[in-house]
């Protein structure tokens, strides 16, 4: 690479790239969604790479079925495009504990993304490991394979000012140790301003080229590794798509004012979180409204709009890769960006206005700008594309039944009975367990169980109880009978309280919590110290004292509680009934 873009094949290109998991789809799914994004104008295919799922359990790896990334990255390179290779090791990605395993969670003395011995060992194995399978595959570019690129850590600036001295030492050894692994390809980061030598600071965001502070050395070209397209879809709120008029303006702006030349859709394709790997609160539909939708359908008009904006700005790549740049205003709120050599000019005529359609003379020659909107010009004398002028076909999604569940013959309900026995928990423990710990995230349930015993008054006055959770959903049974639940949002408190009123008998009552965890955290400073699952319970009968049950005799259960629902056949039933039992 050099200051103006990453150099391939001996020269400079501009690159227009698409974020898809091969995570998220099925290997069968892999060879048309990668010719879409082909036919979408697109030069480089983006991934991460996933930890939790390639290394569950520690030293046993797993590469097989969804999780055969090189299987994957030979498929886009069959279909000729390039491959930026995420490998993190932590993601985020709204994936479960941001891809790092579990595991990694029970290291004794660790701390993670940070200057700690014992968290710097395991993530420089990992990643060793993955590059070694790279180069023994011979997938990266100078050995003919098709990575020209790789990214380190991952939006780490957001959370380094946590961890204090050590944050930028860790950047700094991050940098070194992928460095050393001598891939002969650049490395990145993201949203990290001050990436050390080499590495590259790229930025991440939905206007980068508003907000990019820019390359952080003269020899690093401007690089965008996600351009969000839409927002990924949370339990209990509205979709929430972006405009294609709006994605386009900001590809092209950041173009323009950033002389940018690598531009990632995440999502081009976002795909489905199967099983139990979407982080909390995320649904199994991932960027449904990306290019490429859940199910790899082709999403009309933002697919076709696109591809032709990457072909009007393929159209100018000389001069926007080699030639002299210059910008002035045209009016209060619109500007013009030239790109010039001797044979070939091209200019980008912004309008950041969103209510009006001004007329601007650029070079004696009258243009009207719709409202917000970028326009092209080829040669600088003709539009060649306009951000908001989409002329690409639209389409629209739908569905239609090819199999009906109704008839209640062919379903079954498997039933977990409500814990009523401390004596038959798996686990006791004289205090209240992080549900994290227990489960090892394993399973989202946790069953909480105490016992009371209640000795009525005479004033018959209500009983009280109230549990404080961290988790998502709490369950709650006395005696085996359900007396109500509650449960959090993605954007709402960590803390979740249940504060009802119960019916005790007299002498000993069991109450049973069911701790439920809707995904897991993703994100943040100091993980490995996050805490979940009930944090207090009491009752209050009358007016005596509170009766805090936090240091009662607990027992645990972390076997699944579920209402299991099937679809009949014999071979089906018998197969899910094991797993019931535990016989995987």
């Amino acid at each position: 690479n050099d200051g103006r873009a990453l150099v391939v094949n001996g020269t400079r290109r501009m690159l227009f790239s698409g974020e898809m998991h091969y995570t998220r789809s099925t290997p069968e799914m892999w060879p048309k969604l990668i010719a879409n994004a082909r036919k979408g104008g697109l030069d480089v295919i983006q991934t991460y790479v996933f930890w939790n799922v390639h290394e569950p359990v520690q030293g046993q790896y797993n590469f097989e079925g969804r999780y055969d990334l090189v299987k994957f990255i030979r498929e886009i390179q069959a279909q000729g495009l390039y491959v930026s290779l995420r490998i993190g090791p932590f993601i985020e990605a709204e994936w479960k504990y941001g891809g790092f395993p579990f595991w990694l969670h029970d290291v004794p003395n660790i701390t993670f993304r940070t200057d700690n011995e014992p968290f710097k060992q395991h993530m420089q194995r990992f990643v060793t490991q993955i590059v070694s399978m790279m180069k023994q595959e011979g997938l990266y570019y100078p050995q003919g394979g098709p990575i020209i690129i790789s990214q380190v850590e991952n939006e780490y600036q957001m959370v380094e000012p946590a961890f204090g001295s050590g944050g930028p030492r860790y950047v700094r050894w991050a940098a070194e140790m992928a460095v050393g692994l001598q891939t002969g390809v650049p490395w990145m980061m993201c949203k990290q301003n001050d990436a050390p030598d080499p590495i590259i600071n790229t930025c991440n965001g939905l206007i980068c080229g508003e907000t990019f502070v820019g390359p952080n050395s003269p020899s690093k070209p401007a690089l965008w590794t996600e351009n969000w397209t839409t927002r990924y879809p949370i339990y209990g709120n509205d979709t929430k798509l972006r405009s294609t008029e709006d994605i386009a303006f900001a590809v092209a702006l950041f173009i323009a004012r950033k002389k940018g030349s690598f531009v990632s859709y995440y999502m081009y394709h976002g795909g489905t979180n199967f099983g139990r790997f979407a982080s909390s609160y995320v649904t199994t539909s991932y960027y449904d409204g990306a290019p490429l939708d859940e199910y790899g359908l082709i999403w009309r008009p933002t697919w076709g709009h696109l591809r032709e904006l990457h072909a009007a700005v393929n159209l100018s790549s000389e001069p926007l890769l080699f030639g002299t740049y210059s910008n002035f205003s045209l009016g209060q709120e619109q500007e013009a960006h030239i790109f010039e050599t001797e044979l070939k000019c091209v200019a980008f005529l912004v309008n950041f206005d969103k209510h009006q359609s001004p007329t601007v003379v650029f070079r004696n020659i009258p243009f009207q700008l719709a409202p917000k909107s970028i326009s092209i010009l080829s040669e600088c004398r003709t539009v060649v594309f306009e951000t908001a002028k989409v002329n690409a076909q639209y389409g629209s999604r739908t569905a239609k039944v090819v199999e009906s569940l109704n008839d209640i013959h062919t379903w079954k309900a498997f039933k977990e009975p409500i814990p009523e026995d401390i004596s038959k928990a798996v686990y006791t423990g004289n205090q209240l367990f992080e549900h994290l710990s227990m489960t090892k995230d394993e399973t989202d349930y946790l069953w909480y169980i105490v016992s009371y015993e209640y000795r009525p008054s005479d004033d018959g006055q209500l009983v009280l109880l109230n549990a404080e959770s961290r988790a998502h959903v709490l369950h709650a049974f006395v005696n085996t009978e359900y007396v109500g639940c509650v449960h959090g949002s993605h954007d709402g408190p960590g803390n979740i309280i249940l504060n009802t009123n119960i019916s005790l008998k007299e002498g000993q009552n069991t109450i049973s919590l069911l701790s439920v965890m809707v995904g897991s955290p993703d994100s943040g400073a100091h993980m490995e110290r996050r805490s979940f699952g009930i944090r207090k319970v009491s009752i209050q009968q009358g007016q005596q004292p509170l009766h805090l049950l936090n240091n009662e005799l607990w027992g645990y259960q972390n076997n699944r509680r579920l209402v299991y629902m099937e679809k009949g056949n014999e071979s089906t039933r018998k197969k899910n009934q094991a797993v019931l039992n535990g016989q995987r």
